[in-house]
């Protein structure tokens, strides 16, 4: 088994709602994605997938979070846009993404802070 892991980065604003505490406040974060995902099978040149296409379908899916108000997409109109809640919906919008790839997603790690953070992975 092989797994590979690629960064990335957005800015974006949030606040928890029900929070007893400043984070129930809008306030923002540089975000930081890491991803993993694992294979069996390497290509003809040796490598399970190039680092450059994944983290080109890890761009496409922060995009849709990057500059923006956590709160008003869609996904967390109705549940807190936590770190923990952040990393289950890239962990599963990068599922859908990459299910004709030779890889899965194993875990998606978000964090708020380089002190802060939450992972998801499935059981």
């Amino acid at each position: 088994m092989f797994e590979l892991t690629v960064r990335e980065e957005f800015s974006a604003a949030h606040q928890l709602r029900g929070y007893a505490g400043a984070c129930e406040k809008l306030h923002g974060h540089n975000w930081r994605v890491e991803i993993r995902v694992q294979g069996e099978k390497l290509n003809h040149i040796g490598i399970l997938l190039d680092f450059k296409e994944l983290r080109e379908v890890l761009r496409e899916v922060i995009a849709e979070l990057d500059h923006r108000f956590l709160n008003e997409h869609p996904a967390f109109r109705t549940q807190n846009p936590s770190s923990e809640n952040l990393a289950r919906y890239i962990y599963e919008r990068l599922a859908e993404k990459l299910a004709g790839y030779p890889v899965r997603v194993s875990r998606v790690t978000v964090c708020e802070t380089e002190r802060a953070c939450a992972t998801y992975f499935p059981d």
